[in-house]
């Protein structure tokens, strides 16, 4: 899921690392503006007002959240890449569908290069920096402020915001492209296995690619705990105003990241369904000539029940009908959902502070320890 205008920007100017990794794309439009911003700051003299806590979101979309999104991007791309050549390989894309595989991979390849939606979040992205739109309603670094006219808040404001809400939209459209893709190789005429280990068909291998959605999920969270300790600073909220920001993270991040594998529901389930059927009709005839051979009128002679292979193909069988069984209707395992939740709520953390000072924690910290 590389490409587009500024992809092929950084090909060129040699800051993509192996085809995916465009970390460095990410480390000079973020860290390396954040930088400029200082310098201009500590010329001018006012690097005491570009430091105030009122606003840390500008330094977190700058030093964090850009580099999440560009390792977000290149933790994605090979995963997404091994997801269609699994299937492929492992028969849940039969050889009569291949061909049609072929034809959307090629088509989602070739939508990822247009470059009109990348000019598209660019333009929306410029019309916001020129209307004074925003994104969020809390937080005080997204809005121009004319007594901040320092030339490192020019630069941050007209460029650094811009570039941030740019790459937020260039991700939004990642993603339904990403979502496009799963819905149309979801209506191919897939072979699910209903005793596939994974619990999953066999399709266990897309939880892996949104595993590597982590970056960004943190990445939003991070802008949500900055701009939200912007507005506590200043008064504007309570610290109480993170616990429905937190429920409200997580319900986004459901819909983001793991909506897009509903796409998979119908197949799974009546893949599910049938393969209960089918297991279950197994092991009646299984069961009813184990019970005629060992429970019956005349048992075999000369061959001894205990070590027998019928008692552990018996057990076998009863594992296989519990995989099936357990099959999941959506591609989400424990892992995925922990991986998940902690990215969202770890950054929201340090709100806490607001309310527990960190040296009164200390103290009460040691307090429980000495015993005092």
């Amino acid at each position: 899921m590389v490409g587009g205008p500024l992809y092929r920007l950084g090909v060129r100017l040699g800051l993509v690392r192996d085809k995916t990794n465009t970390v460095l794309i990410g480390l000079i439009l973020g860290p390396a503006l954040w930088l400029a911003i200082v310098a201009l700051a500590l010329i001018e003299r006012v690097e005491g007002r570009l430091f105030d806590m009122a606003l840390v979101a500008s330094h977190a979309r700058l030093l964090m959240i850009i580099p999440l999104f560009f390792v977000g991007e290149s933790w994605v791309a090979p995963r997404m890449a091994a997801f269609v050549a699994t299937i492929a390989r492992n028969g849940v894309v039969p050889p009569s569908a291949q061909p049609v595989l072929d034809i959307e991979v090629a088509r989602v390849n070739r939508s990822v290069n247009w470059w009109w939606p990348e000019a598209l979040c660019l333009l929306v992205a410029v019309a916001m920096s020129a209307t004074g739109a925003r994104l969020q309603i809390y937080g005080v670094s997204d809005v121009d402020d004319p007594s901040r006219r320092a030339l490192g808040a020019i630069v941050y404001f007209e460029v650094g915001l811009t570039v941030f809400r740019f790459l937020v939209f260039r991700w939004a459209w990642k993603l339904a492209l990403w979502t496009w893709c799963l819905w149309r190789i979801s209506r191919l005429d897939l072979q699910l296995m209903a005793g596939h280990p994974d619990r999953a068909g066999g399709l266990g291998s897309v939880e892996g690619v949104h595993e590597r959605f982590t970056p960004l999920v943190a990445a939003l969270s991070v802008v949500e705990c900055a701009s939200l300790a912007e507005s506590i600073s200043v008064g504007a909220l309570s610290v109480t105003a993170v616990y429905p920001t937190l429920a409200l993270l997580l319900l986004l991040d459901a819909v983001l990241f793991l909506a897009p594998l509903l796409a998979f529901t119908d197949k799974l389930w009546a893949s599910r369904t049938k393969g209960v059927g089918a297991y279950m009709a197994l092991s009646a005839r299984y069961v009813r000539a184990f019970e005629s051979k060992w429970l019956g009128d005349s048992p075999p002679e000369g061959e001894p029940l205990l070590g027998t292979a019928d008692l552990q193909s018996l057990a076998d069988l009863n594992n296989a009908i519990g995989v099936v069984k357990s099959m999941r209707w959506i591609t989400v395992n424990p892992r995925l959902l922990t991986f998940m939740t902690l990215a969202a709520a770890a950054p929201l953390t340090p709100l806490l502070l607001f309310q527990y000072p960190l040296a009164e924690l200390a103290q009460k910290l040691l307090s429980r320890i000495v015993g005092l």
